[in-house]
C-alpha cells in the first residue's frame, strides 16, 4: 500500500463529494478533487492516468448515476457509471495498492423488510438503479477483498446540491398544504455526517484498524418522508399541520421505491467507529446552512 497520504475524490462537484473534500481539508489531509471533466470513471485509461498522476492512498468514489427514474429506461448508461466505473476504479486500485471507498445505496435491497437490513443481509434490488449499484459493489468487493470498502447510504441531504430538504424549504413558501408520502420508511442522512465516517473509515483502512467490506452509512433512527417533512417545517418555524400524509400510489414513478429502507449499523464497531447520530439531531445542526443555501 502506498505511503502517500493524498486522497482522490471522484464526482467532486456533487453534494457528498463537497463535504468529503471539506472534511479532508479540516483534517489536514491533501486531496485531489476530480470532477468528471478531470476523471471519467467509465474510461479505464482516464482512471489509470489519474491514479498514475496522483498516487493516492485512498480513492473515495462519489461519482454515480443517481437519476433513479431515468435509469429504468437507460439502464445500460447507468451501468456504465455505477457498475463499470466502479470496476475500473477497483481494478486500478488493486494494481496500485490503493484503498477504495465505494458509496452505494439502500436500493440494493428489496425494501420489504420489517427490521433494519444488516450489512450481510441478502440483496435483491427491484430497480435498474439498484441493480447497477449492486454491480458496482460486487466489482469492488471482488477486486479488493482486503482494501475495498462499500458504504451504503440513503436519503442524503446537504447544502451543496439539490435534495429533499431544500425542496421542502422551497415548497413551504409557495404551498399552503403539502401532501407527502407516509408509507416509505428510511433514515434521512446529512452528507457532512457521512463524509466524516468515510474519512474516518479511510484512515482506519490505512492504519489497519478497519476491516474491509460493507458498512451502512445512514443516520440513526427512522421516519417517513411525511415525518421528515414535518420535522423540516418545525425547523423553519412553520406549522407542521400543513403537511398531510399520503401514499406512494399518489406519486407514481417509473422506478419502484423501497417501502422500507432502514439499515443496521453493527459493522462500525469492528472498525472502532461509532455509527452516525440520530437523524433529528443532525437535521437541527444542518438546517441553518441548508436554509441559507436555498434562500441564497
Amino acid at each position: 500500500m502506498t505511503d502517500n497520504r493524498t486522497w482522490l475524490v471522484t464526482g467532486a462537484g456533487g453534494m457528498l463529494a463537497q463535504d468529503v473534500l471539506a472534511r479532508l481539508a479540516a483534517a489536514g489531509i491533501p486531496a485531489v478533487a476530480a470532477a468528471r471533466t478531470e476523471l471519467d470513471i467509465t474510461d479505464p485509461a482516464s482512471v489509470g492516468a489519474a491514479l498514475a498522476a496522483h498516487h493516492p492512498a485512498v480513492v473515495v468514489n462519489c461519482a454515480a448515476w443517481t437519476a433513479v427514474d431515468d435509469a429504468e429506461s437507460r439502464e445500460d448508461e447507468a451501468l456504465r457509471i455505477n457498475g463499470d466505473g466502479a470496476r475500473h476504479l477497483a481494478e486500478a486500485c488493486a494494481e496500485s495498492g490503493t484503498v477504495l471507498l465505494q458509496v452505494s445505496t439502500d436500493y440494493v435491497f428489496p425494501g420489504d423488510a420489517e427490521k433494519p437490513y444488516a450489512e450481510d443481509a441478502p440483496t435483491g434490488p427491484r430497480s435498474a438503479y439498484g441493480r447497477t449499484k449492486l454491480a458496482g459493489e460486487e466489482a469492488v468487493l471482488t477486486a479488493l477483498p482486503e482494501t475495498g470498502y462499500v458504504v451504503r447510504t440513503a436519503w442524503l441531504y446537504g447544502a451543496g446540491g439539490g435534495n429533499f430538504v431544500r425542496t421542502m424549504i422551497k415548497l413551504e413558501g409557495v404551498k399552503d398544504i403539502l401532501d407527502v408520502v407516509d408509507d416509505q420508511r428510511g433514515q434521512p442522512t446529512w452528507t457532512a455526517d457521512l463524509a466524516d465516517r468515510l474519512v474516518r473509515l479511510g484512515q482506519g483502512a490505512l492504519a489497519g484498524t478497519a476491516p474491509a467490506g460493507v458498512y451502512h452509512g445512514t443516520s440513526g433512527g427512522e421516519t417517513t418522508w411525511y415525518g421528515f417533512t414535518r420535522a423540516i417545517f418545525e425547523q423553519m418555524g412553520a406549522d407542521p399541520e400543513r403537511v398531510r400524509p399520503t401514499t406512494s400510489a399518489a406519486f407514481v414513478r417509473p422506478a419502484p421505491r423501497p417501502a422500507y429502507s432502514v439499515l443496521g449499523h453493527d459493522r462500525w464497531a469492528a472498525a472502532g467507529i461509532e455509527p452516525i447520530r440520530d437523524w433529528r439531531e443532525a437535521l437541527t445542526e444542518a438546517f441553518p446552512a441548508l436554509l441559507a443555501a436555498e434562500r441564497g
